[in-house]
Formats: structure tokens, C-alpha cells, sequence
């Protein structure tokens, strides 16, 4: 309900100074925990928001590709419900966009927003991962990672993804980069929680993130050279 309220209390302008209109869309991805109950509060409040519900848990990437799939707007944006990242950033998250700077948009968390003292080995984790990712995509992101992206709708048109939990990170990073799109890294805050608070990623997605960045960085770049060679 919260993060729904933030959202919709957010007022973001055009270059003319006209408000945008959002367009709301919640994935319900097979909880457990009563949030189904609270979807029925927040769309009896607010009619206009629409809701996903899938009947059993598919993971983060699975539930992101149903909310692609649905969304009409020009702009869509990645928002997490248990507000780790402020939707007070929106502004500097959409702002290289509507200059028509980028067509599309990492929010960093460590490029200088305040932020809440990472776990020193999740940092490392964290870390691993952006360079690994760097390194196959021979671009330089400072947060692979991160849940703040932000895209133009034709640049989600053109991508097929498939990974259904974390690796969804790595892997649209992967074929954005090959995309020839243009990507910016903007500085947002980030209130993370501890595992004690409900953090949920751990090392096997840690682990599963390398495997996306072979796959996808590399992998389908073999796979690509061998099918235009035939």
C-alpha cells in the first residue's frame, strides 16, 4: 500500500512542465504472505491500477516480463514494492530520457546517493558481478545489479528474455549492450534491508548471475557469430 501511495503522489513533468500521467502495474508473484489481501485494498482505492496475479512463485524475472508485457506506456520503470529504492528519484531517473539522452536508464546505488551500509561480502558479490558483466558487454555500469531501470518502449519491443529470478539482471544488461542502445547511470538512494528484514537474495543467485553473464554475455555472442555464418 505504501509504495503505491509514494508512486502515486510523485508528480513528474514534461520539458513543458505538463504532469505524466502514470500507469501503475503490480505482479503479484505467487506470495504467500497476505499481499493478495492488500491488492484488493489498493485497487479498491485506486481503480486504476492494474494487477497481475500468478498462481505460483516464478521469481523476479518472470514477474518483471509480465508487467513488460502489459505496460502501454513510452517509458517503463522497474519499482520494487518493499521500498529498498525511493520513488522520490524518479525525476533524475526519467530526466535523460525526456532530454532524449539515453534510451535507457540504471539507477546506481553507488555512485553517490545516500544509502545504507552494505554487508561487506554482498558488496563483493555485488561487485564481482557488475565487473564480470562489464567485461562481457565492454560496457562500464557501476550497479548490474540494481533494481532502478528504465526504458524506452521500443527498446523492451526488441528484446526476448527468458531468465526467471535474478539472472534477469545480467541477462537484459547482456542484450541491451548489444542493442547499440543508449544507456545512462544515474545516482538514486538506497535504503536496503538485512536478510533478518526479508532480503532474499543470496549466494545461489549470486551464483546464477555468473551463469547468466557466460550465457548471455558470451554464449549467444558465439551462438549469433555461427548462425550469420551459415
Amino acid at each position: 500500500m505504501e509504495v503505491v501511495s509514494r508512486v502515486k503522489n510523485i508528480e513528474i513533468k514534461d520539458l513543458s512542465q505538463k504532469p505524466i500521467e502514470k500507469e501503475i502495474i503490480i505482479v503479484d508473484d505467487g506470495s504467500e504472505d497476505g499481499s493478495r489481501r492488500v491488492l484488493k485494498d489498493i485497487v479498491h482505492r485506486w481503480p486504476d491500477v492494474r494487477t497481475v496475479i500468478k498462481p505460483r512463485n516464478m521469481g523476479k524475472g518472470a514477474a518483471v516480463r509480465d508487467g513488460f508485457a502489459i505496460a502501454t506506456g513510452d517509458i517503463v520503470m522497474i519499482q520494487d514494492a518493499d521500498l529498498e529504492y525511493d520513488p522520490r528519484d524518479y525525476p533524475a531517473l526519467l530526466g535523460p530520457i525526456m532530454l532524449d539522452r539515453a534510451d535507457v536508464v540504471y539507477g546506481s546505488r553507488f555512485l553517490g546517493g545516500p544509502h545504507r551500509v552494505h554487508l561487506f561480502w554482498h558488496s563483493v558479490a555485488n561487485n564481482l558481478i557488475t565487473y564480470l558483466s562489464n567485461v562481457t558487454t565492454n560496457m562500464i555500469f557501476t550497479d548490474v545489479e540494481t533494481c532502478y531501470k528504465v526504458f524506452r518502449r521500443e527498446v523492451l519491443d526488441g528484446l526476448k528474455l527468458h531468465s526467471n529470478r535474478f539472472g534477469f539482471e545480467c541477462e537484459i544488461t547482456a542484450k541491451i549492450s548489444r542493442g547499440g542502445w543508449r544507456v545512462y547511470e544515474v545516482p538514486v538512494s538506497y535504503w536496503g534491508r538485512s536478510y533478518d528484514e526479508g532480503k532474499k537474495i543470496g549466494t545461489k543467485d549470486a551464483v546464477a548471475a555468473v551463469w547468466h553473464i557466460v550465457n548471455y554475455g558470451i554464449l549467444d555472442r558465439l551462438r549469433e557469430s555461427v548462425t550469420k555464418k551459415r
